[in-house]
């Protein structure tokens, strides 16, 4: 892309999301050699999107990427955050075309994906994303809670995610005080009499998504023995040998096998991890009492199949974390077989295949909730490459660059909440934790940090 070729007045971009994927394509646009003026929408007043509210609290270390991301909001560049904006309500998609000569639609996935068998609908089954916006702070789970009255809980998933659920219910209070959940989340952890809880991986070792640092935490739980049958973990030669090719997958059964011959230390609370097995039903009346699950057994051709041998696990909770999955937005294509926009390395087509000039889409709706967040980096590159080789055409539509968005949304009366704003927000959240020793402590309600970002 050869930026001085580009002709007409300063671009001006529109992203939607301030996650790691929308802020990534923020500083891609900036690096390059042309001239852009970008604004940031979200409908929550904090920026950061899956570091703030998907990270799990005690990884402080994966949340240091922050410091990259704010960067690009720094005294000088032409980006403005325009946080507590609602696309598709507060502004849609057709009006956000006529403000700007691109749009990036970077909103990641918002929803679960369900387990789909029997009983998921009694209390006391959730996605895992419900409660990780609980313990995340997210706004959205403001008003609950979870009952950690125990003393067995399963978790389904062979993912980071499922891991850190995992993880954090086998943690002591000590250790969930040292993060920065919101007050509320720790005096329920506090609380908990959870003893048991049992991770599900309807597959073996060798073909579990875990990263290895992320694996490599659950080894170092002071308040929980990780219990695994030596027996699960035997490979045959074609695994042996396909993992000895894929360092991570080597060292994560090398990890598990040491902690399978670990003796059991008699610590408050066990992790049990179960390989080769899923919940094919869950039992109960007006609550959960157990899940039934099966044994699998992976077939020649590389499928799973249920080999009919059973046992119930009685659990009180069950937490899926089998899959986020993306929603359509408002007057944007959505692929409702692969649950993302469609896209041709980053440019948004239409049901036919088409392009939509203007309109690009980067993260986890452009490809699906795979890879972990430096993978964005690479994604958001690739579509702004491409948006910066459409810029000509598109300023050339005639957009009236005396048009300015935030006239439209104070018309409108929305609340929206610049940078400085989600800075007194920081700030009050950070004071907080110092007077505790922590981080920092989340203000999870919605009306709550509105006033905070006023202060």
């Amino acid at each position: 892309m050869n930026g001085s070729a580009l002709v007409g007045a300063t671009a001006r971009v529109a992203v939607v999301g301030a996650g790691p994927s929308g802020l990534y394509a923020v500083k891609a646009l900036l690096e390059s050699d042309v001239g852009v003026g970008i604004d940031v929408f979200d409908s929550l007043p904090a920026p950061y999107g899956l570091v703030r509210y998907g990270v799990a609290p005690d990884n402080q270390k994966m949340k240091s990427v922050i410091r990259v991301l704010r960067g690009s909001f720094t005294e000088g560049n032409d980006v403005r955050f325009l946080g507590n904006v609602t696309f598709g309500e507060d502004i849609t998609a057709a009006e956000l075309r006529a403000y700007y000569d691109a749009v990036i639609y970077a909103t990641g996935t918002q929803g679960d994906r369900g387990l789909g068998i029997p009983g998921e609908e009694l209390p006391g089954s959730y996605g895992a994303k419900e409660f990780v916006n609980w313990y995340c702070g997210h706004p959205d789970a403001a008003e609950r809670d979870f009952a950690l009255h125990g003393p067995e809980v399963a978790v389904v998933g062979a993912g980071n995610v499922a891991l850190d659920v995992a993880r954090l219910l086998a943690k002591s209070t000590e250790e969930i005080a040292a993060t920065d959940v919101p007050d509320r989340v720790l005096g329920t952890f506090s609380s908990s009499t959870v003893t048991d809880i049992h991770l599900l991986s309807r597959r073996g070792p060798a073909q579990a998504k875990f990263t290895t640092v992320e694996l490599r935490e659950m080894g170092e739980l002071a308040n929980a023995d990780i219990l695994i049958d030596p027996g699960a973990l035997e490979l045959t030669p074609e695994e042996e040998e396909r993992i000895a090719a894929d360092r991570q997958q080597r060292k994560n059964v090398s990890l598990l096998r040491e902690w399978a011959q670990r003796p059991p230390e008699g610590k408050p609370r066990r992790l049990h991890l179960w390989f080769w097995r899923s919940p094919v039903r869950i039992i109960g009346e007006n609550h959960i009492d157990g899940v039934v699950i099966e044994r699998n057994a992976l077939q020649a051709d590389g499928t799973l199949r249920g080999t009919g041998e059973y046992e119930t696990l009685p659990v009180s909770m069950i937490l899926a974390a089998v899959g986020y999955q993306a929603r359509a937005l408002p007057g944007v294509p959505f692929d409702e077989h692969t649950n993302t926009v469609p896209n041709k390395n980053g440019c948004v087509l239409e049901a036919e295949g088409t392009p939509r000039p203007g309109e690009y889409v980067a993260g986890w709706a452009k490809r699906g909730p795979t890879g972990v967040i430096g993978t964005n980096k690479n994604d958001a590159a690739e579509t702004v490459d491409n948006l910066l080789d459409d810029l000509n055409d598109l300023r050339n539509k005639g957009r009236d660059s005396s048009r300015d968005v935030t006239k439209l949304l104070r018309q409108r009366g929305i609340d929206y909440v610049d940078w400085a704003g989600w800075l007194r927000l920081d700030t009050h959240e950070t004071t907080l934790g110092e007077q505790q020793n922590r981080p920092r402590v989340k203000i999870p309600d919605l009306l709550s940090m509105l006033e905070f970002t006023r202060k």
